[in-house]
């Protein structure tokens, strides 16, 4: 089995609206618009790239976790607008279990609510799914973020249940619960895939 490192060498995901494509460093400038300007983005995010420094340790900690194999930052275009949108992530990558974690998600307040994020899901969900052959994508969220627990349920994410007192807040003073969320490979082959592709509006 190829290693994390090898499976997403330089890997490009793009159709008609959209394309992925790995977060690197001179991609401070396209996102600080987005942390100067909306800092509410990142409200319920144990790691906030508010700020301009918080969009530094933001972006440290994700080259970080790339190097060392456990995760795969992704900026987001937004082939509509001629934009940079937002960015998402692969973690917790785990090929011998053949189990895979998708998160970090975040856009700009004008492209939520635009079609965009189906459009993302399904590119990453069919990498996962049918280039690294997983048998499972994880998804989780603080289980107080309706918008985002809705829009995971909305390509087709079955709740397997809420971990109590998960993780700490971003303040530190409080603990949240996480909501877990997944698809299975039977399901995107059986259902999910044909589903969410009905729903992607160009």
């Amino acid at each position: 089995m190829y290693s994390a490192s090898e499976q997403f060498a330089n890997i490009a995901l793009e159709d008609e609206r959209v394309l992925l494509r790995s977060l690197e460093e001179n991609d401070y400038k396209n996102l600080l618009p987005f942390a100067l300007n909306e800092r509410g983005l990142w409200y319920y995010s144990l790691v906030r790239a508010d700020g301009e420094d918080g969009l530094r340790n933001y972006l440290n900690i994700a080259f970080k976790e790339k190097k060392a194999g456990k995760e795969f930052p992704f900026i987001v275009f937004d082939k509509k607008t001629n934009q940079y949108a937002g960015s998402t992530r692969f973690y917790d990558i785990n090929l011998p279990f053949q189990t895979i974690q998708l998160g970090y998600t975040w856009y700009g307040k004008k492209f939520q609510g635009t079609g965009l994020n189906k459009h993302c899901k399904f590119l990453l969900l069919e990498f996962a799914f049918e280039k690294l052959s997983l048998e499972r994508v994880e998804f989780r969220a603080d289980a107080r973020n309706e918008r985002s627990i809705a829009a995971m349920k909305s390509i087709g994410c079955k709740v397997d249940g809420i971990l109590r007192n998960n993780m700490p807040t971003a303040e530190g003073d409080k603990r949240r619960d996480s909501i877990v969320l997944s698809i299975l490979k039977d399901e995107w082959f059986n259902e999910v895939k044909e589903n969410l592709l009905g729903k992607l509006s160009y």
